[in-house]
């Protein structure tokens, strides 16, 4: 509900005027309850252990609040504000010095269970957070990507890499794989590609010391109830197996 417009009842003022008022009440609002959600979003992940999604988060909505505190006039609400902006930022602060002295022992290690039928982890919201502009090299170990559908999850995971129900046999899987290749070599990224017929184990590395084991590999989306559901497009939407993701960080990735 929109807070009384105090400014307005204190003189006659013209019913442009007095829009563009509520309108700015609106507004503001909206970023607020943004922030509310987003930092509320922070407060849990931090809790659960997953501090580089939590800072992300934290960071966010710290900005979220400082917009909000932009269009405040009462002293009162500005110290408010303040106090809750330098709390999370002190917050973040800690989280980016816990981190960043794990990474340097070679003990991070994070780890997220995604539950049968969850939403939300699309490859972006699993992988963002550990991609950095450092990263130079990706290594990507799964002996199942043989399947259409898996392909399309290569492709997913180059495309997130550049921005951030038939069987497939093994002229297919190389056929578009090699498509892939060209059109990666296109945008300046090579793909290297090694065939084996012992891996079992699936594993990503990156070349900035990041490693991410996930129980099913990339394939852990369901299958969307139809062309026109929601999630078809949209990953964050499309439900997933029940899976879990490890993440480590070493100092040494390159030697492996």
């Amino acid at each position: 509900m929109l807070p009384p417009a105090v400014s307005c009842n204190i003189m006659p003022i013209e019913e442009e005027t007095r829009q563009k008022c509520l309108f700015y009440i609106f507004i503001q609002n909206g970023m607020e309850t943004s922030a509310v959600s987003v930092l509320k979003r922070a407060v849990e992940l931090d809790q659960s252990g997953r501090f580089l999604e939590s800072l992300v988060c934290y960071q966010e909505g710290v900005q979220l609040l400082i917009d909000v505190l932009k269009a405040v006039n009462d002293e009162s609400k500005k110290g408010h504000y303040r106090e809750k902006i330098k709390g999370y930022i002190d917050r973040a602060e800690q989280i980016k010095a816990h981190v960043n002295q794990m990474k340097e022992d070679g003990k991070y290690h994070e780890q997220i269970k995604i539950a049968e039928d969850a939403t939300g982890y699309s490859y972006e919201a699993v992988f963002k957070p550990y991609i950095s502009g450092t990263l130079t090299e990706v290594w990507v170990e799964d002996p199942y990507i043989r399947n259409t559908h898996q392909l399309y999850n290569i492709l997913r995971f180059c495309e997130m890499l550049l921005k951030a129900p038939c069987k497939a046999d093994a002229s297919q899987q190389r056929s578009a794989l090699a498509e892939l290749k060209d059109s990666l070599n296109a945008h300046g990224v090579a793909l290297d590609l090694q065939y084996s017929s012992t891996i079992h184990d699936r594993e990503i590395r990156f070349d900035n010391g990041w490693i991410i084991k996930i129980g099913r590999g990339l394939d852990y989306f369901k299958r969307p109830k139809g062309r026109f559901s929601v999630g078809y497009c949209d990953h964050d939407l499309r439900q997933c197996y029940e899976t879990t993701i490890d993440i480590f960080h070493t100092k040494h990735t390159k030697t492996l």
